[in-house]
């Protein structure tokens, strides 16, 4: 463990703040065959400098819970706040950045022109664009492929130039929606690496979705489990592996335990669901 880095000092003196919070949130669609609840009575709180993954069964409400954070989903019951204020607001005031499943690049703009478009549209000059660019390609290791075109790059370098873009104008949280689900194991453990190694780094609070229990044991310093429909939180359990994790940490005894322990939170969910 680094204990210089200024998020791990806070972490272990109990000085980290509440960023994200959710009382009793609910969630309720209506549709033509009648209302679906897509979440209920959702409580939870991630506190600066949190990797919090989200596990569950497809349609257990992830994905909704991480969309209503982003303002994408509107909350039908509950509080629900992001430094503070409504996810609305937190939208406005650029608190996060949102990493789909898909990379969603364009294919006519290159790399450094679709991490830039986010930065044209808030207004930064040119000369800020292009330093931010710059440093952001560092930061996910793709630094000398700013002029590529997205066509010319592997899926996984397709989903770290997504990365980038949602970094490009440096929120301090980070929102992702299985960003490596579709990717072969091989790519997928670098780029666990990689995001791990960049959540050292920068110091971010991250949300995570994902239906993999090794990732979400290997990423996250606190991993949420939820139930099938109504989506519910069913366990929150906090992870004790140290922040410097080499993928070899997943052989060891304190690994597999923790995965044990996701496991059976997830088959206790199912059956109370």
């Amino acid at each position: 463990m680094n204990l210089d880095r200024p998020e791990t000092r806070k972490r272990l003196a109990g000085e980290t703040r509440p960023v994200i919070e959710a009382q009793s949130v609910s969630l309720t669609f209506q549709t033509a065959d009648g209302p679906v609840h897509a979440l209920k009575d959702v409580n939870l709180t991630i506190n600066e400098g949190d990797f919090v993954s989200f596990i569950g069964p497809s349609g257990c409400g992830k994905t909704t819970f991480l969309r209503s954070i982003a303002a994408l989903e509107t909350a039908t019951g509950g509080q629900l706040s992001v430094n503070g204020m409504s996810p609305d607001q937190a939208r406005l005031s650029r608190a996060y950045g949102y990493v789909f499943q898909a990379p969603g690049l364009y294919p006519w703009r290159t790399i450094s022109g679709n991490i830039s478009l986010p930065l044209e549209i808030m207004g930064f000059d040119k000369a800020d664009r292009r330093a931010r660019i710059e440093r952001v390609l560092e930061l996910v290791d793709l630094d000398g492929f700013g002029g590529k075109y997205p066509w010319q790059l592997s899926g996984g370098m397709q989903q770290r130039a997504s990365i980038a873009r949602a970094l490009a104008f440096d929120a301090d949280i980070l929102l992702m929606d299985e960003p490596f689900g579709a990717l072969d194991e091989i790519v997928r453990d670098k780029l666990n690496e990689a995001l791990l190694d960049l959540w050292r780094k920068t110091g971010k609070t991250i949300g995570f979705v994902t239906h993999s229990i090794p990732e979400a044991v290997y990423l996250s310093t606190k991993i949420v489990v939820m139930s099938p429909r109504p989506g519910r939180i069913t366990n929150i359990i906090e992870s004790p592996l140290p922040p410097e994790r080499p993928l070899e940490i997943r052989d060891t005894p304190e690994f597999i335990a923790l995965a044990h322990e996701v496991r059976e939170g997830l088959r206790e969910g199912h059956g109370d669901g």
